[in-house]
Parts: structure tokens; C-alpha cells; sequence
């Protein structure tokens, strides 16, 4: 009897103990899905053939300060990569015709002067990401006479060309030998140049198998690294992406914008995005950007003259946002940029300049805008013609009123907890904010800070 009792006393001190140390087991931190830099940040992208008359990487790299005064956190790249002569399209051909996934483009200058913008980049503490074409190859890609079962082929028997992009061939990502040749040229750029990042053309057509495979490995290369896809499939944030383009958010911004919407249109898209994507995504919100530029006539001709502000704002003050300006915006530049020959942007008057860096400083200063704080829709009148909300975060508030519409608006907030003296950031001053009835220009918007 008397072990019967010493065996439960032991017993018991051990089940005793077993509580103790799961009480005392840490608590399982929260997965942390994006570098902590990108939460409060914002993209520029690059088109480096159009930037200056030069369009080297050493003449752009001339611009570096002014745009770290201007606010710029990541600076995109368009692809740097040389350019297939067969089947070319123009005089100079397309970006996104590559002719060696792991060579600089001539035109742009060398390696060594690549690396050194790199660097360059990073002494003013931004990021840098590059342009990488996964879903095809330039026409005289040298993977088409040594590897030619890295390629799709056409009925033919020959390498296929995807959609009407006549100077590419549609690569095989099925193939798992052509999927290591693509994870290693990646991790070239990466080992080699100290990129931080990647943004990938055509994401949405190439697998997810292959990007889940992909973006483990190069995120073991380089922890912390940005993954920016161009497509809005809910499956690229599950696949490791951190950002997405939220295309169908800018299709309603160009209805609105040509008056075949009402402002709460954007509330549709909104709602369809926060119940499809996961909470964490991010999205790349834009008025432009080198694609719409050059073929649908994005900002200078969708947004034209004082409709780019209140969707400029709403693209960098937006829940999820990490937003965009395209090379040219600041100035800003009122016409398309050629894609396939030399036309380069005159820096002269940089008349938007203190508008983005007004709104790039807020983004950067005040938590309420990063991606992860939350939105909440306020009414201030006339929905039709206005679209309001409120961001927060530890502690912070920011609040943003536009007049989505060709007619000037009166404005009431009811909501007493935004009642005070905020600051309105493009005033620069504080001001009284109440019950009272006021007037709100043509597409008009005004930003308050709390």
C-alpha cells in the first residue's frame, strides 16, 4: 500500500509538472509575412531607356537623391536584362524580350555600373527590386537551340509565342530542369548585386507550384526579400507574394473617373478583395504605370488634368496599399512614352513633386497608412460624388475626404470622435473640424492627421 502511494504522489508531481512547464511554454509569435520596411512603404518604378537622354543606369542614377528627398522607399526596375534581336519589335525591341536571364542590357551600361547604383540605392537607405520575366523568352534566347524542351511548342513542333507577343517564346514550367535554370538566374541577381527584391511579369500565368517552390528557396538566399506579382489572383499571396496588382480597383477608378461610376463603386471592389484575399495581402495601387502609360493612356489621358490628384491620394492613402508613381508623375509627364524606341522624359519643372512628397512623408511618419492599419468607411454626404474613411493604427488616425466627381460637394461630419483640430497636410496647418456644413471643390480631397 505504502508504494501504491508513493507511486500516486510521484505521479501526481509529474502531471504537476507537465502543467507547470506547458504554462510556462512561450506563447507562439504572430507569422510575420512581409519585411517590416514595405508595411509604410511605396514603389517607383523605373524605366531606365526613357529616364534621361542617356538612359544608363549612371545617368538615373544622378536623380537618386532627389527622389530619396522626394520620399521614395523602393525603386522598381524595369527588366535589365539584354534584348533578343530576332523578331524585334521596333527599332530597340521590348524590355520583356530577354535574350540572357543573367547579363546586363548593353544599352543600359555594365554590371559593375549596375552594381554600383545598386549600391548607391542602398547608401540612401531605399530598396532596390528588378523586373523579371518568368512566363517567356526572347526569340533568339540562347535556352532555344541548348535547351529546347524548356519551351511549349506550337503545332508545329516549334517553340510557341504566347499571346500576340511575337518577339517571345512561352517557356515550359513543367519542366523541372527549366524551373532550376530560372530559380538559379534569380538567385544570381541576389547573390551577385544585392537586390532586395523582385517584381514578376506575367505572374498569373505561370503555375503556383512553381512559385511556392521559387520563393521559399530565394527567400532562404536572402531573408526578407519583397515579391511584388503582376496579376490579382488570390493564390499569389498564398504562394509567398507580398504584393499583388489590384487591377479591377483601377478599372473603377477609370469608370469613376469618366463619370460612368458613382464614387461607392470602389466599395464593391473593396469588399470583393477583403473577402477574397487573405487579411494580410497587399496590393500595388496606381494612376499609372509603364504598361498603361504606354498603351491605354493611364493618368495624363484616364486621370487628365485636376481628376490625378483625389485618385492619387486614394492610391497612397488606400487599406492594403503600397503604392505606386511611375517615372515621369512628379514632372509630370502628359504623354505616352514610347515602348519600342528612344523617347525620353524632360525633368524640368517637377510641378507634382511637392504633391508626392507631401503624401509620401505622411505615409512614412504616420502608422494609420501602413498596409496593415485598419479602414473604416465614413458618410460626409453625397455619395455619389464623395468617398470618405478613416485609417488607424497604435494610436493614429487619418482621415481622408475626396470629390470623385465634376461638381463641387458639400461635406458634413457627423462622427464626433473625428470632431477637433486635425491636421490638414496639404494646408500645413491645423483646423477646426465639427457639425458645420462645407464646400468641397470639383475633385477635390483634403487629408487630415490626427
Amino acid at each position: 500500500m505504502k508504494k501504491i502511494c508513493c507511486l500516486l504522489l510521484l505521479l501526481i508531481s509529474f502531471c504537476d509538472s507537465s502543467i507547470a512547464q506547458k504554462k510556462r511554454a512561450p506563447v507562439k509569435r504572430a507569422k510575420v509575412y512581409h519585411p517590416a520596411w514595405s508595411l509604410q512603404g511605396n514603389i517607383y518604378e523605373v524605366n531606365v531607356r526613357q529616364y534621361t537622354k542617356e538612359g544608363t543606369f549612371n545617368a538615373f542614377a544622378k536623380h537618386l537623391p532627389r527622389l530619396k528627398k522626394m520620399g521614395v522607399q523602393i525603386v522598381w526596375f524595369m527588366p535589365i536584362n539584354p534584348i533578343s534581336v530576332a523578331d524585334r519589335k521596333g527599332t530597340m525591341g521590348s524590355y520583356y524580350a530577354v535574350a540572357d536571364y543573367t547579363a546586363v542590357n548593353p544599352e543600359f551600361g555594365t554590371l559593375q555600373d549596375w552594381k554600383n547604383t545598386v549600391n548607391k540605392i542602398h547608401a540612401l537607405g531605399m530598396k532596390v527590386i528588378i523586373d523579371w520575366v518568368p512566363n517567356h523568352a526572347g526569340a533568339d534566347h540562347r535556352w532555344l537551340t541548348e535547351h529546347p524542351d524548356f519551351f511549349i511548342k506550337d503545332k508545329d513542333g516549334k517553340a510557341a509565342i504566347p499571346f500576340d507577343w511575337s518577339d517571345t517564346r512561352q517557356l515550359d514550367l513543367s519542366n523541372m530542369e527549366m524551373q532550376d535554370s530560372m530559380i538559379a538566374a534569380m538567385k544570381y541577381w541576389i547573390v551577385n548585386t544585392g537586390i532586395d527584391g523582385y517584381r514578376q511579369d506575367v505572374a498569373w500565368n505561370v503555375p503556383e507550384t512553381f512559385w511556392k517552390r521559387c520563393i521559399k528557396e530565394l527567400n532562404k538566399v536572402k531573408p526578407g526579400m519583397y515579391w511584388l506579382a503582376e496579376g490579382d489572383k488570390d493564390y499569389l499571396h498564398r504562394s509567398g507574394f507580398d504584393a499583388t496588382y489590384p487591377w479591377e480597383m483601377f478599372h473603377m477608378m477609370e469608370k469613376i473617373s469618366a463619370g460612368e461610376r458613382p464614387a461607392f463603386g470602389l466599395d464593391s471592389i473593396r469588399i470583393k478583395y477583403d473577402s477574397v484575399y487573405p487579411s494580410y495581402a497587399q496590393m500595388m495601387y496606381f494612376t499609372s504605370n509603364h504598361d498603361e502609360n504606354s498603351w491605354n493612356r493611364a493618368d495624363y489621358g484616364t486621370f487628365a488634368g485636376a481628376k490625378h490628384a483625389p485618385f492619387a491620394v486614394f492610391t497612397q492613402t488606400m487599406h492594403k496599399s503600397v503604392p505606386l508613381i511611375y517615372s515621369g508623375q512628379e514632372e509630370p509627364v502628359l504623354r505616352k512614352l514610347e515602348f519600342f524606341e528612344k523617347d525620353p522624359i524632360e525633368f524640368k519643372d517637377f510641378k507634382r513633386q511637392k504633391f508626392y512628397t507631401t503624401l509620401l512623408a505622411l505615409r512614412k511618419r504616420n502608422p494609420a497608412l501602413a498596409s496593415d492599419a485598419s479602414f473604416k468607411k465614413v458618410m460626409v454626404g453625397n455619395e455619389n460624388a464623395l468617398y470618405a474613411f478613416v485609417r488607424e493604427k497604435a494610436g493614429k488616425k487619418v482621415l481622408v475626404i475626396l470629390n470623385l466627381s465634376k461638381d463641387e460637394q458639400e461635406i458634413k461630419v457627423d462622427d464626433i470622435a473625428l470632431w477637433g483640430t486635425p491636421y490638414n497636410v496639404f494646408m500645413g496647418t491645423k483646423e477646426k473640424l465639427g457639425g458645420d456644413e462645407w464646400k468641397i471643390e470639383p475633385w477635390g480631397y483634403v487629408v487630415y492627421e490626427y
